[in-house]
């Protein structure tokens, strides 16, 4: 393969030989999702040991689209910079049918953010990017490969895990216990939870190639193409995506009772391949076999055990919600973990997680499911509906809508829930950040930058910011003693927020309340127990 893979290596743990100290929080699973969890937590000073039963980052590209949203985030979490240095920035999808495009799209065509609407890039490059991160916290994140766990208790106020090493087993104890495994988690198999969803027969075929010249011929930008029944694969539908180092996805419709093991077969590949890209050369990367499944937990917090990512839901790769959804569940769990952790707040505040994230893995399968219906239509009636808007989206604008091929990935609005206080503005409650130019001097910024990661009350144009304990404070586009200042150089804040507006801000991002320009201190701290868990009415609404 193209990449370069490099076992890590083991480490006998002290637990081998010695009982260890109670750990506040282990990890399972060292891939994207478990690893930003662990440097997450860390940034709030939250110890974690992470265990994986591998040694190497995934195998094949895997996840490769990472949303605007997941990359600021990943930029908290300092990676987001070398990701996008290093990835594939696209933000143009074209749909085709047979020969003719037929709907082409543009994700982000505003200015004014510091990140692009999607990147692609292979996930193993960001588990590589968020290993080397982690050596940043020797004292905080204790990395273990080759550690698999094979079983667990949950004692009500700690866990016990048994974890199988090369060099035999050992016990260690953890307050909370975040599984992090996966689609298949060992976690959700040992503690018998089923996932509720659908499972759709249809199977797709993942073909990596190395080709030095491009498959989209002379199209100077990389962008995403989708096909219904293109004439290199009639009557199915075909995916095609740049990635770095010359390495194109090609994702291959097949039949509902192809043999996927066969179908892998280079013999097999190489000619449906060809029929794409012509006599251009290329080599085979990685293939791999899958079928959709829009599925999920019913509950993500099980006591002392909670589910991030892939191991509480997993939706069809079409949209690139599964990889961005976990790394938004990771945005939403680690600051109330650590808050509950350092005694700021309830330990209710964690059922708060299931319930956002919950509702966001519900949103993402609602769409996988849609856009699967439409890809790979299930009765005759669903078949002429697609033919039909096919055919109209052509030269009928209103029709385009109805094309899909993957509606991309979004953060979810959290409006409605019980950490948010209900409010009007431009921006509502619930709402994730929206980014923008600023200025701090002679350095320039970017609004989600400087707003995520903890809580804080932002200003904008002349506004007056009552001093809460645990709230930092910024006034954009205004100024006043004790809070930090940034200039609106583009005007851009203000137009997208307005002036003499006040936000309360969660660390996760999201709007938690938003008040006029001189909200009290009584006020603010309202918002802020609200957000946190600590009234009754919010204690009422999560019991």
């Amino acid at each position: 393969m193209a990449y370069d893979y490099t076992p890590f290596p083991f480490v006998a743990p002290p637990g081998l030989s010695a009982p260890e100290p109670r750990h506040k929080v282990a990890i399972v699973g060292a891939g994207p999702i478990g690893l930003a969890m662990a440097i997450d937590l860390a940034q709030r000073g939250v110890p974690s040991v992470v265990l994986d039963d591998n040694n190497v980052v995934s195998v094949g590209s895997r996840a490769i689209c990472w949303a605007k949203r997941t990359l600021e985030i990943f930029d908290r979490l300092g990676v987001g910079e070398r990701m996008l240095e290093k990835g594939v920035t696209w933000k143009v999808g074209r749909n085709f049918h047979g020969h003719d495009e037929v709907y082409s799209f543009d994700l982000l065509p505003e200015d004014g953010h510091k990140y692009p609407a999607f990147i692609n890039l292979q996930q193993y490059y960001v588990e590589q990017y968020l290993v080397e991160r982690v050596q940043d916290f020797p004292d905080l994140i204790d990395l273990r490969f080759k550690n698999a766990v094979i079983k667990h208790e949950d004692y009500g106020d700690h866990v016990v895990l048994t974890i199988d090493t090369p060099k035999g087993n050992y016990h260690l104890e953890a307050e909370y216990y975040l599984a992090c495994d996966g689609a298949n988690s060992a976690t959700r198999t040992r503690m018998g939870l089923d996932f509720t969803g659908q499972t759709f027969q249809e199977q797709f075929l993942i073909a990596d190639i190395e080709m030095e010249q491009s498959p989209f011929g002379d199209h100077p930008v990389p962008e995403r193409w989708f096909w219904f029944d293109p004439p290199f694969h009639p009557g199915k539908s075909a995916l095609l995506h740049a990635q770095p180092d010359n390495i194109y996805r090609i994702d291959l419709q097949l039949d509902v009772d192809a043999d996927g093991r066969a179908e892998s077969d280079p013999d097999r590949v190489i000619p449906r391949i060809k029929a794409i890209v012509g006599d251009k050369p290329f080599r085979l990367d990685w293939v791999s076999v899958y079928k959709f499944r829009c599925i999920k937990l019913d509950r993500f917090v099980h006591g002392r055990v909670i589910f991030v990512g892939d191991s509480a839901h997993v939706v069809s790769p079409f949209g690139a919600r599964g990889g961005n959804g976990g790394i938004q569940d990771v945005d939403n769990l680690g600051w109330k973990l650590a808050a509950v952790l350092d005694g700021t707040a309830p330990a209710k505040l964690i059922d708060t997680y299931h319930d956002e994230r919950s509702h966001g893995s519900a949103e993402n399968i609602l769409n996988s499911s849609r856009s699967t219906n439409f890809m790979t239509p299930k009765t005759p009636i669903e078949a002429l509906f697609r033919a039909e808007a096919l055919k109209l989206a052509k030269d009928q604008p209103f029709a385009r809508r109805l094309l899909n091929s993957g509606r991309l990935s979004l953060p979810c609005s959290l409006a409605g829930f019980a950490l948010q206080t209900p409010g009007t503005a431009p921006v509502l409650p619930g709402a994730p950040l929206l980014d923008a130019p600023l200025r701090d001097g002679n350095r320039d910024t970017w609004l989600v930058a400087e707003l995520q990661g903890r809580f804080t009350l932002v200003g904008f144009d002349a506004v007056t910011l009552p001093q809460v304990d645990g709230v930092d404070r910024v006034v954009i586009g205004g100024a006043q003693d004790g809070c930090r200042r940034f200039e609106d150089p583009t005007g851009l804040a203000l137009g997208r927020y307005g002036a003499a507006r006040v936000y309360l801000i969660r660390p996760d991002g999201h709007i938690c309340a938003a008040f006029g320009p001189a909200p009290s201190a009584a006020e603010i701290a309202a918002a802020l127990a609200r957000a946190k868990g600590t009234t009754a009415a919010t204690e009422r609404a999560i019991a």
